[in-house]
């Protein structure tokens, strides 16, 4: 952080100065648990800044306590816009420190720099720190880009589709195969122009696939035997839940040059098979269309439940 903006007062008391390690802990204290999973990951943005890779955090602070913090760092997954988050304790919102702390953050940025940021909304438990950070982000110039839903689907909400020797078939995958590590590069890329990325299969494996990342398995949907050259129509990929007792989680894509019948088609199948015993926890982007029509068709079947909803927001949008 340059000189100019640590230790910049922005009313009576307060001061900013870098993040330190020990902040997060500081910070838990004044803040209390993460009311949303979002959130929760949200914090994890919060680091020392660096240069490489670009990151400034900066840390609001009255009389030597702090009481919020905010970071923008640079993605060079998505490299079109650096990501942006604040969070002020709740009594000491409305008093600008979000403000002063995004505006700081900004004299670190190239002129015409644009931000992303995201907010969860109420959805099956209230969210009572939505309102306010939609307000403060609209008023600080961005605007709707994404919506993001976390949604659990029920057990036998889907009927399974009819395998055969010589048709369509269901085989466990190798989290590291080329062949699935391919696909699900092309996959995120093609469901991520509105915020376009550079995923690679090097970095599919690093992010999506690797143990490190919690993967414990993966199947595919084949339109014919791989030993007669079927193509995989659809994947899924199981991850460790962060609780015990919630639903397995899954990221569900499927071969985009599908169109979007036979892409539609494809998803639901897989997921009948997913879902044949067990519920599964799934993030759908809006931009997964074929993902999002079978959730809003079992959605009033009361087959999915929408456990949170986020709104990805940006400068440009």
């Amino acid at each position: 952080m340059s000189g100019t903006a640590a230790g910049t007062p922005a009313g009576s008391g307060l001061s900013f100065r870098p993040w330190e390690d020990g902040d997060d802990l500081r910070l838990l204290e004044v803040w209390g648990g993460p009311r949303t999973p979002q959130a929760h990951e949200d914090r994890t943005m919060l680091r020392v800044s660096s240069d490489e890779p670009f990151a400034r955090c900066i840390v609001a602070e009255e009389d030597g306590v702090p009481l919020g913090a905010a970071v923008v760092y640079a993605s060079s997954l998505h490299p079109r816009r650096y990501w942006f988050y604040a969070e002020v304790a709740s009594g000491e919102r409305r008093r600008g420190i979000a403000t002063e702390l995004l505006r700081l953050l900004r004299l670190e940025l190239p002129d015409g720099a644009a931000l992303k940021a995201r907010y969860t909304v109420a959805a099956a438990g209230e969210n009572p720190d939505a309102e306010g950070a939609e307000g403060f982000l609209r008023a600080a110039g961005f605007s709707p880009l994404q919506r993001s839903r976390l949604l659990v689907v029920e057990p036998g909400s889907l009927p399974l589709p009819t395998f055969s020797e010589d048709g369509l078939t269901l085989d466990e995958a190798a989290t590291g195969s080329v062949e699935l590590s391919t696909l699900v590069a092309e996959y995120y890329n093609a469901t991520h122009e509105w915020d376009p990325s550079q995923m690679t299969v090097g970095l599919a494996q690093t992010m999506l696939l690797a143990p490190h990342t919690g993967a414990k398995g993966a199947v595919v949907l084949r339109e014919k035997p791989k030993s007669a050259g079927g193509r995989i129509l659809a994947f899924a990929v199981s991850y460790d839940p962060q609780r015990p007792e919630a639903p397995t989680e899954v990221f569900l894509g499927w071969d985009p040059e599908l169109g979007l019948q036979d892409a539609t088609v494809s998803v639901r199948w897989l997921l009948a098979m997913l879902v044949h015993q067990f519920p599964v926890q799934l993030e759908v982007d809006d931009a997964m269309v074929p993902l999002a029509l079978v959730m809003d068709e079992l959605g009033p079947k009361e087959a999915a439940t929408v456990v949170a909803t986020s709104e990805i927001v940006a400068t440009d949008a």
